[in-house]
């Protein structure tokens, strides 16, 4: 009997070691128009996405009266029947560090402006996610406001985390959200120097041995977006989204002068943005090798398997600049 009972645990042992269960793959979606190209379609139904995480609207200070409003509420043109939408609402840090903010309203219009979104396209939604990058000065109020509104809602949240806040909890608190989603990228300072401030291995080591001591559990969201920084006079003046090297390789009005800064060789236009002679672009951009390094650096320091990893974003352009599977290899990584 002892030897049967004995057999039994190492079995169910060897299983446990051995559990082949993966991550599902989720999206977000980023856009204030909703409506999928083909292109879009085809990547969600080869990778059996199931969620898409929706940013419904942004939450920034009156310029004049400095008082909370949204900014480009989200817009459907096509129904989402076919998927779980996790509304996401962006708040700035500078709302949660206004003196005197009156939380309890912003919860209120913050959940009210959810369920007309919800309740005009016709979506049931679950969860919510609420994406806030807090700090010291700003936790009491940001902790204030996801006690509120996970009690007004009666809605699974989640929370967005950044890696500061992983390494130093005890400091800026944990948020009393039901899960977390670390948001692995925008690691450093957009800057003219040659770092990549979407990801930088030398930045994320610093706080990846943290991770196994934050008590929240945590999905992961990784990029596959890239954007170039563009420099004027060695100043940073603006970031210009869609952009690739190969795409300015090929403009005349572009000179390479090493494998991410391009030099304007004489003023033009381009998608709309003016560019001075001798302006400088350096493109940010992460390679499928970045990627599959991130997802084993993160497996290898984390003490549970996330449920979800979460691409930002969902958009025709990332898609094509990665190789058709990569959101599958990323996976099994895990």
């Amino acid at each position: 009997m002892k030897k049967i009972f004995f057999l039994v645990l190492l079995s169910l042992f060897l299983i446990s070691c051995h559990d082949t269960t993966k991550p599902n793959v989720s999206f977000y979606y980023w856009k204030t128009i909703f409506k999928l190209s083909e292109t879009e379609k085809e990547t969600l139904l080869e990778n059996n996405v199931r969620k898409i995480y929706i940013r419904y609207f942004d939450i920034d200070l009156h310029p004049k009266d400095t008082y909370p409003i949204p900014l480009s509420p989200i817009h459907f043109k096509e129904t989402m029947s076919d998927f779980e939408v996790v509304p996401v609402v962006y708040i700035k840090n500078k709302v949660m560090l206004k003196p005197n903010l009156d939380i309890e309203d912003l919860v209120q219009k913050t959940f009210v402006l959810v369920y007309e979104i919800n309740s005009k396209n016709k979506i049931s939604c679950k969860e919510i996610q609420i994406d806030c990058d807090w700090t010291l000065s700003s936790k009491d109020n940001y902790l204030k406001f996801i006690e509120l509104f996970k009690k007004l809602s009666q809605k699974k949240i989640s929370g967005t985390i950044r890696l500061h806040q992983i390494k130093y909890f005890k400091k800026t608190k944990i948020p009393n959200v039901d899960s977390g989603v670390l948001m692995y990228y925008n690691m450093g300072n957009i800057a003219p120097d040659s770092l990549n401030s979407v990801y930088d291995k030398k930045v994320a080591d610093r706080y990846l041995k943290s991770l196994k001591k934050y008590p929240l559990h945590l999905d992961f969201a990784l990029p596959v977006y890239s954007w170039a920084v563009h420099i004027r006079n060695q100043r940073v003046v603006g970031l210009r989204s869609k952009l690739t090297v190969n795409e300015l390789k090929e403009d005349e009005n572009f000179e390479q002068t090493s494998p991410v800064f391009f030099k304007v060789k004489q003023a033009n236009y381009k998608n709309g943005i003016f560019y001075e002679e001798n302006d400088v672009l350096k493109v940010e951009a992460i390679s499928s090798e970045d990627l599959i390094e991130m997802a084993e650096d993160l497996n290898e320091n984390s003490h549970q398997k996330p449920k979800e990893i979460i691409f930002y974003d969902l958009d025709e352009f990332n898609i094509k600049n990665h190789e058709k599977n990569i959101f599958k290899q990323v996976v099994s990584c895990f």
